[in-house]
């Protein structure tokens, strides 16, 4: 059996619920401050996420939903946009309305017990990820992961594996030792391309993707006193997710 050296962790919508409450609410705002009658609904957000990337997403929207709009400087406009959105999300990160999501702490504080090696790979900005580790696990934890990998340090987002090869050879590991925590069929996807074993723990925008490439799928990865639920995939006994159970969904030495 190999033994797990690292945990490689997505951000949104793995470690905390950040797209429906954090995100989204954060383009609204956004757009409301540049006056532009432009909302994303709950619904149509998860339409959008389809669309990797905060820039690439409203361009998409612009495209698809406002394709009368006009603006003398299209890409100018989106990147003030996205730099508006940042700010706003920081501002919801900082008033606690953004939660972890179960086990994610408990998981994390176990690899750094026992010497696993922790990586972040997100297709966020990382200006925008730094504020939210800081305020969720304590402004000591971005020092927890060796790598921290951001959307904009790769020519191509998720589903693109550019992301996962950056950690990979950034922190020079074996792929198969490796597990990647992930919430998205897009984010599957890169892994999967990068040769990483992957288990998903979905959300409500992604439990009816099509995941079934994952080694696990399961609706958070739980407490003691709060199962998981699997949705594909064999956890075994296991009702939570914990290092011992990460161990046996790496595959086997050839």
């Amino acid at each position: 059996m190999r033994t797990l050296e690292a945990l490689i962790f997505d951000v949104d919508g793995t470690l905390a619920e950040t797209e429906r409450d954090g995100h989204r609410v954060a383009f609204n705002q956004a757009f409301e401050e540049f006056g532009l009658p432009w909302h994303w609904p709950v619904g149509l957000y998860g339409q959008l996420l389809r669309v990797a990337g905060g820039k690439e997403r409203i361009h998409y929207y612009i495209h698809r939903y406002q394709p009368r709009f006009e603006a003398e400087d299209i890409d100018g406009l989106v990147m003030a946009l996205h730099q508006a959105k940042a700010k706003h999300f920081q501002a919801l990160v900082e008033s606690n309305v953004i939660p972890l999501r179960p086990g994610v702490r408990r998981l994390i504080e176990a690899a750094r017990r026992q010497g696993i090696r922790l990586a972040i790979a997100t297709t966020s900005a990382k200006d925008s990820v730094m504020p939210l580790l800081e305020q969720l696990l304590g402004s000591e934890s971005p020092g927890w992961f060796e790598a921290i990998a951001a959307g904009d340090m790769v020519p191509a987002k998720k589903p693109a594996p550019d992301i996962y090869h950056l950690v990979v050879s950034t922190m020079d590991l074996n792929p198969a030792a490796c597990l990647v925590i992930e919430d998205s069929q897009q984010g599957l996807e890169a892994a999967n391309a990068a040769g990483l074993t992957t288990v998903v723990t979905v959300n409500d925008y992604t439990r009816k993707q099509a995941l079934t490439s994952a080694r696990l799928v399961i609706n958070h990865l739980g407490e003691p006193n709060l199962p998981f639920e699997v949705l594909h995939g064999d956890a075994a006994q296991a009702y939570y997710f914990s290092l011992d159970l990460a161990q046996t969904l790496l595959p086997s030495r050839g």
